[in-house]
């Protein structure tokens, strides 16, 4: 009787301390170390924090992602105003678990939590590098698990593919996408044991990681998961049913797996669905000159796919069709899917499939990380079947050599670009060819780390030094920033009032990085409804409507609560404003129209603006604030300070802006640059404001309580109209058991003169039936379980 191979079911299992299991383990340290190094080194000679003066926040890493890990941080310290569901902090209050599951629900995020929060830029960099060298080790096992081979040599594949040009450059500022690239050989490794018809019950809990950790990417993932599978099917599986067994196994595994994480995915789907629009753009492929020029080390570019892997590994993948050992089947399916994978990402068609059928704000090559594991797999399929002759490595040397010289014509190519290929193709060629000698084992694979550390050192430099010159930045925590925050923490009282960071603000979302309960949101889940209230009273944005800034006005910071305000010169504004929850007499509000002082007006209930005396002149003893959300230069009156507007459309648009108290004449408007062809000077009137305000407080509510996703409101005895929340009116609201309605953009619940209590409660949409789904697929798995134990009883 034939004893089963090791990939079937049936097989008998190594035991847990085999020493193949060892060499694998230290490969996967070899890798993770590997990573480590190159990626701590290409940061240290670039001279970016924290090794150097240079901010390494650029973009949204330091807008989005940094001050969501400092709300992370202060939910897991017990600090945060707000919880898993519902921020407190930001937007005037929003939704949360959206952004938790985009964002912040990785198993690495909550290591920020062990730094002080002052170091969270450093926090969150350690995590980065801690997820690449994880995607290193992962690959590591997978090569391991696909095959044998050396230990040492899987190792540094598996290094060679967490220092891809796409992790190195575009992924280490969007920390989040780098679960994607743990997530692919992780996949890849469940598919392998659906192969052989084990660890289905830890199959199903990885795919479930991955899925929440990140979605975005784990969906490229899963495509590149499923692509690899099919063709280990292909390769050691004969017959329709055996190949479809294996086939059904995996999909089991994904479609559980997915539905584990449906608490965090569907309410994260049908939040993008109600976020305010981004850009929209058709696809556009990159000339094939590009493509081929980001094979190179030390290239950089924000719009085309970064697939450097390493020289070494590019040799062997290209090496894969010449290398006899390999059998040809083998040879065909590997090196066959990797230039389909490439093709793919040129062509319209599966550019959309690769990203959720919409092309992305920004890079549209997301998924080139899984490009580069399956050339790296590739490789691998070749090496494990023996070292390379001099005709492979010829073969793959001369279509890499094709290649170079095709790109030679793209303006990403670099001379240190090219001296570094050239450089680490004669040496990986050398190293790969001396490995047949057994006294020369050790200096060639030694040789091959430092090509590998050293173009991806270089490449993680010149990467930086692109971004820098291109992108935002944004300085890491300073005593700037521990100013502000001391500020704003000295001035809190909520809920009895919000604080709010106010402008010029440090990043998008200061309220979770510095603290208070600000209007500033940045997020991809800003909700259209939050971004129209905003715009309609005046607020500015960036990124095209989705980084919405707070207003500093009077009027504005009455209706939303805000008695206390950060000023610029670090002190802080006070102010008498109504608590969260207020009354409006009864009868229709009536919408908004095109100006935002009207607008603030009808949200107020009382007419506190004026027209100026004459154009550009605001009568003496009133405040100046001028509204030209299309004006991108500064402005100022006559005898005050310039200040500026950030109004350049349709990315940017300038929020209202106070310009100070009048004198009359000698106060009159200028412009410093054209004047926009849409503005409107408007005029406040204090001695109407404050009785305003003051009646607003009289049929207020009396006392307000607030937990981490809800309101309790007592009212005036008798109080008739509209009770109204000053949270803006998201989906997910229900007052009094009831959908919360809308007043003005704000949630709002009708009073019949008898309410004496309003109880507002959030929960995000989703979350009911993605819980259900979650609790199917566990009564899934646990009928599967019991039939596996009863089946090996």
């Amino acid at each position: 009787m034939s004893t089963p191979h090791p990939s079937q079911p049936g097989a008998p299992r190594s035991a847990p301390h085999s020493a193949p299991r060892r060499r694998s383990l230290h490969g996967s340290a070899l890798a993770a170390l590997l990573t480590t190094v190159a990626v701590c080194a290409g940061d240290a000679v670039a001279r970016v924090d924290p090794y150097g003066p240079r901010h390494r926040s650029i973009n949204d890493l330091g807008n989005q992602f940094v001050p969501f890990h400092a709300q992370l941080w202060d939910l897991l310290h017990g600090r945060a105003e707000g919880g898993l569901l519902f921020n407190w902090r930001s937007g005037y209050g929003t939704s949360f678990l959206p952004d938790l599951g985009t964002y912040l629900t990785s198993p690495f995020a909550p290591l920020v939590a062990l730094f002080p929060r002052a170091d969270i830029d450093l926090a969150v960099y350690v995590v980065t590098v801690l997820k690449t060298a994880a995607a290193a080790a992962a690959m590591t096992w997978l090569l391991r698990t696909h095959r044998r081979g050396p230990w040492w040599a899987a190792g540094l594949l598996g290094a060679s593919y967490a220092l891809c040009g796409w992790s190195v450059i575009e992924a280490s500022y969007n920390p989040m996408w780098l679960d994607g690239l743990i997530a692919f050989p992780m996949l890849c490794l469940t598919g392998e044991w659906a192969l052989r018809g084990r660890r289905p019950m830890l199959g199903v809990a990885v795919v479930a990681v991955c899925w929440t950790a990140n979605f975005y990417t784990a969906y490229m993932a899963t495509l590149g998961a499923a692509l690899v599978v099919l063709v280990r099917v292909v390769l050691t599986r004969e017959g329709v049913r055996a190949r479809l067994a294996v086939v059904g196994r995996a999909a089991g595994t994904t479609v559980l797996g997915i539905a584990l994480a449906a608490p965090v995915l569907l309410p994260l789907f049908l939040s993008s669905g109600r976020a305010y629009p981004g850009w929209v753009k058709e696809f556009r492929p990159v000339s094939w000159a590009d493509l081929f020029a980001r094979l190179l080390p030390a290239t950089y570019s924000f719009s085309s796919p970064a697939v450097f892997v390493g020289t070494g590994t590019l040799l062997l993948a290209a090496a894969l069709p010449f290398h006899r050992d390999v059998p040809a089947r083998t040879r065909l399916c590997w090196a066959g899917l990797t230039a389909a994978v490439a093709l793919s990402l040129q062509w319209a068609p599966t550019h959309l499939v690769w990203h959720l059928f919409a092309t992305p704000n920004g890079s549209p090559y997301r998924q080139t990380f899984v490009l580069a594991g399956i050339a790296v797999i590739a490789a691998w399929a070749g090496l494990a079947a023996g070292l390379p002759g001099p005709r492979a490595l010829a073969g793959g040397a001369g279509l890499l050599t094709a290649a170079a010289l095709w790109a030679a014509d793209s303006p990403l190519t670099t001379r240190i670009g090219y001296v570094l290929f050239a450089g680490g193709l004669v040496s990986a060629g050398g190293a790969w060819w001396a490995l047949r000698r057994p006294r020369l084992v050790l200096p060639a694979a030694a040789l091959l780390a430092a090509v590998l550390a050293g173009q991806a050192a270089a490449t993680t430099a010149w990467g930086h030094k692109g971004k820098l010159g291109g992108l935002d930045d944004y300085p890491s925590w300073s005593t700037a920033h521990t100013a502000r925050a001391e500020a704003l923490a000295a001035a809190e009282g909520w809920p009895a009032y919000r604080t709010d960071p106010s402008r010029p603000a440090l990043t998008g979302n200061d309220p979770m990085l510095l603290g208070g309960e600000g209007g500033a949101y940045y997020s991809s889940h800003t909700p259209a409804v939050f971004t129209n209230t905003m715009v309609a009273l005046g607020a500015g944005w960036t990124s095209r409507g989705r980084n919405v800034q707070s207003i500093d006005n009077p009027v504005t910071d009455a209706v939303f609560a805000v008695g206390a305000r950060l000023q610029p010169d670090g002190t802080v504004r006070r102010t008498q404003v109504p608590p969260l929850v207020t009354t409006r007499p009864p009868g229709a509000p009536g919408s908004y129209g095109d100006s935002p002082f009207a607008n603030q007006e009808l949200l107020l209930g009382a007419k506190v603006y004026e027209d100026p005396e004459a154009p550009g002149v605001c009568r003496a003893g009133t405040e100046a604030f001028l509204w030209a959300p299309e004006y991108n230069a500064t402005a100022r009156l006559a005898d005050g300070p310039a200040l500026r507007l950030n109004g350049n459309a349709p990315r940017n648009r300038a929020a209202v802006q106070p310009l100070g108290v009048s004198r009359g004449p000698a106060s009159a408007l200028v412009f410093d640059a054209a004047a926009p062809p849409r503005w409107t000077l408007s005029c406040l009137d204090r001695s109407r404001l404050d009785p305003a305000v003051a009646a607003l407080r009289a049929r207020a509510a009396t006392s307000v309580r607030v937990d981490s996703s809800g309101v309790r409101a007592t009212l005036p005895p008798g109080a008739t109209g509209t009770a109204v929340l000053s949270v803006p009116a998201t989906a997910g609201w229900s007052c009094n058991d009831r959908p919360a309605r809308a007043y003005l953009g704000l949630v709002s619940v009708p009073l019949d003169g008898r309410t004496t209590t309003v109880t507002c409660s959030f929960r995000p949409p989703g979350l009911l039936p993605g819980t259900a789904a979650a609790g199917t697929a566990l009564a899934v798995l646990s009928a599967l379980a019991l039939r596996r134990r009863r089946q090996r009883t």
